[in-house]
């Protein structure tokens, strides 16, 4: 994204320096991701939009070449260089290989470390540091080409994930749960949602507990009444209180304990299924920390 962005290679840096750190490297199934194809890319975004940005990628690699700047910006907040275009679409393809993985039953759950994250990337637009929108992709390709029929997805980054909802809204054999800072950006969310959204805003400086109390008692009764075949997570950790991007005050107790709620309901629905892919957390201490408690309550460690 650029010098000094919020979203940048040093997260995954620090994702992975914790889980070596606290030994729970040791006990994951690590897999390099595959890039997505067009086809794959094309159940959650227009054929223009994907077109569009191939076509924008190929100008940025121009550009480098002549001795430009290196950098196109699709948003204020969002731009690509010549490698964005091949890493927005390994972070597609994590998901989707996460979700054939798990469907098949090579694992019970993964997690992909991936970015630029994907939440808030819509069918015909990409924004706020997100190009493709890869949980939505998967969570597609989980019904269409593996012929599920129930899926939710559940988003518990300090954002609104107003691209997941702008591509699943009013599709029943998709549930949407999640959590957010309002008013905050995407300044979205509550506008008369579908009735497949659970969308849950919180005024900024809420703490872990009343997530909680959130989680139990609107999450959980519509996951149950859903009956979910699979689940996928939008795992942004950017409402930790250490995370200057936002002002909500969950600990990594709390994302340790919605990811045990959650594995509850997949083991009673969903045969375990499970696939989670990183979203925001730009603190990178808080970061790290958060992840590994994310994968230990997944892994049962």
């Amino acid at each position: 994204m650029g010098r000094g962005h919020p979203e940048c290679p040093e997260r995954l840096d620090a994702i992975e320096d914790r889980l070596i750190a606290s030994g729970v490297a040791d006990a994951l199934d690590r897999r390099e991701a595959p890039l997505a194809s067009t086809s794959q890319l094309e159940l959650a975004h227009s054929r223009m939009h994907v077109a569009s940005i191939r076509g924008l990628a190929q100008e940025v690699i121009e550009d480098d070449d002549a001795g430009g700047t290196g950098h196109l910006h699709i948003d204020p907040d969002t731009s690509m260089n010549r490698h964005s275009y091949n890493a927005s679409l390994r972070a597609a393809g994590a998901v989707v290989a996460a979700t054939d993985a798990v469907i098949n039953g090579e694992m019970e759950n993964a997690f992909c470390a991936v970015r630029p994250p994907g939440h808030h990337a819509c069918r015909a637009r990409s924004m706020g540091f997100c190009i493709f929108n890869n949980v939505a992709v998967a969570a597609l390709h989980a019904l269409q080409r593996h012929g599920l029929q129930r899926v939710a997805v559940v988003d518990f980054d300090v954002h609104h994930g107003n691209g997941t909802e702008d591509i699943l809204a009013g599709d029943d054999r998709v549930l949407m749960c999640s959590i957010f800072q309002h008013p905050f950006y995407p300044y979205s969310g509550t506008e008369a949602p579908a009735a497949n959204m659970v969308n849950v805003p919180v005024p900024a400086f809420t703490r872990g507990a009343a997530i909680r109390e959130i989680v139990e008692q609107a999450w959980l009764p519509r996951l149950e009444a859903f009956r979910p075949e699979m689940i996928f997570i939008s795992a942004g950790f950017d409402a930790h209180r250490e995370d200057d991007l936002g002002q909500l005050g969950m600990v990594e107790d709390d994302y340790k304990w919605i990811t045990w709620q959650l594995k509850e309901v997949a083991k009673r629905h969903a045969k375990g299924r499970i696939v989670s892919s990183l979203e925001g957390g730009y603190n990178l201490s808080a970061l790290g920390r958060s992840v590994e408690a994310h994968l230990r309550a997944l892994a049962d460690l």
